[in-house]
């Protein structure tokens, strides 16, 4: 679990009586090998198949309601969701900074409680004090604190220089200092770069 917040009674955008919402992404180390070695694994979109399944079967086991950020449109807010959590903020590159995961946090779902459980409390965020080396790190000057150029991204991803960014992930989000400690393979990242620029 990648934190919680507790949900107003009757507050709009949730499903009817929900308390306490979850979110859920993966934990290094451990997940990829797990993942590349399940039944999804090979057909089409294996991440969100496998997502579905265990978080589904998780939302039953506990009578909750199972959310997902892909599957739209409509989609759920879930970056606005994480904000919530106090334990996810935006970044100085506008991408939502974990306190744990850094710049390599993803969510792949959320549970939808209808009960008051007890959430991870907020913690410091890790761009305080921060350096800030993800403003500069970003070689085609696609991803800086003005914003995102995804066209320019994607030029730059078609060249031989952009071979580090496909083969070990995007260099802003491993250039954070957080992001480094977290045991996230480059493969992993490799594979969800193929994704992102097909």
């Amino acid at each position: 679990m990648l934190g919680g917040f507790t949900v107003a009674e009757g507050e709009e955008g949730f499903p009817a009586g929900t308390r306490t919402l979850l979110m859920l992404g993966p934990a290094e180390p451990g997940f990829w090998a797990h993942l590349t070695a399940q039944p999804e694994w090979g057909g089409p979109d294996p991440v969100d198949r496998w997502s579905r399944r265990v978080i589904g079967r998780i939302a039953c086991d506990l009578g909750a309601k199972a959310l997902f950020p892909f599957g739209g449109p409509p989609y759920h807010p879930f970056y606005q969701w994480a904000l919530r959590t106090g334990r996810v903020w935006d970044s100085p590159v506008r991408l939502l900074v974990h306190a744990g995961q850094g710049l390599m946090v993803s969510f792949r779902g959320a549970l939808a409680l209808k009960e008051a459980v007890p959430v991870p409390p907020p913690v410091v965020r890790p761009c305080d004090g921060c350096p800030a080396p993800c403003l500069t790190a970003c070689p085609a000057g696609a991803l800086t604190g003005a914003g995102y150029d995804l066209p320019v991204c994607h030029a730059f991803l078609d060249q031989a220089a952009g071979a580090k960014c496909m083969t070990g992930g995007c260099l802003v989000r491993r250039a954070c200092p957080v992001s480094q400690s977290y045991a996230r393979l480059p493969e992993q990242s490799a594979y969800h770069m193929g994704q992102f620029h097909k």
